[in-house]
């Protein structure tokens, strides 16, 4: 999720210059990869997931059979991906299944070094690069050059996904509208109430009021969720999703029930540090 997200201009490339400080927090998808004879095949049961080239875990196994010099398109190899992470949230969840089909196929394709997976993972999407961390970090650029943060203490982390989903595209094309109308909002900062050595976040997101204008719901779940007790609350990413943080698991699951209604899912997970992610964040061999 983004602790913080500054958009600085727009590149000559045509993407948005960003400053984003990016957090890791333990709900994860699951992915399973094996080798099967024919063509490359992506599974999964949640709806609204890409199973072709549009999803970018297809991508990722394009460019890194490609990057290890392989011919032709991708083949012999079933991806089954088992979803947690809400979909069109702003949480990253198709930039973390790149991540880690990009660890787990290096491994099932005979090996590949994490600057060569770095290299292919900078070259599709601004999370990319993050997922391959994990913890803290900043991320400049489009998002893709990644610097290491001291990792942000231990905080329960309240997600609330509304009933509607909004793409990175639609988030960023209202905040380009919003700029070229002169509407521009006062900034709210929130000062993380811990003692972290890090001003890089202070809870700012410029896609939340581009957005928030679109939906109001965004704005009301922020004060819902101040009022249960979050220390702080924002929009992750490009949205629709809004987190709080909580100094307490209890006090976070107290927070779920009343978040929970007209056709809002709400959930616990936390924080984790660099070397937590990165444990968890390891390929697997299981046995046939």
């Amino acid at each position: 999720m983004n602790l913080d997200l500054r958009v600085l201009g727009v590149r000559a490339d045509g993407y948005h210059e960003l400053r984003t400080v990016f957090q890791a927090i333990e709900i994860h998808d699951t992915l399973i990869c094996t080798d099967a004879p024919g063509p490359f095949t992506i599974k999964c049961r949640t709806p609204g997931v890409p199973l072709d080239e549009e999803n970018l875990v297809w991508k990722a196994a394009s460019a890194l059979w490609t990057a290890l010099g392989r011919a032709g398109s991708v083949r012999d190899t079933v991806i089954q991906i088992d979803k947690q992470i809400p979909v069109r949230a702003g949480l990253g969840g198709g930039s973390a299944d790149a991540a880690a089909a990009l660890v787990a196929l290096a491994r099932l394709w005979g090996g590949a070094p994490m600057t060569l997976l770095r290299e292919v993972g900078a070259t599709m999407g601004a999370d990319v690069p993050f997922f391959l961390s994990g913890g803290t970090a900043l991320g400049l650029g489009r998002g893709e050059e990644i610097y290491p943060l001291v990792d942000l203490p231990r905080h329960f982390v309240v997600i609330v996904r509304p009933p509607f989903g909004v793409s990175t595209a639609e988030a960023y094309a209202w905040y380009d509208e919003d700029r070229a109308a002169g509407l521009r909002e006062t900034r709210e900062f929130q000062q993380l109430p811990v003692p972290w050595p890090s001003r890089a976040a202070q809870m700012i997101n410029d896609l939340e009021p581009p957005v928030m204008r679109r939906h109001q719901e965004i704005g009301a779940l922020k004060s819902q969720l101040r009022e249960l007790g979050a220390t702080a609350a924002a929009m992750s990413g490009s949205g629709s999703a809004v987190f709080g943080l909580f100094v307490s698991r209890a006090a976070a699951g107290r927070a779920l029930k009343p978040l929970s209604r007209n056709g809002a899912t709400a959930l616990v997970t936390r924080t984790l540090t660099r070397a937590e992610y990165e444990r968890r964040a390891r390929s697997v061999a299981r046995k046939s």
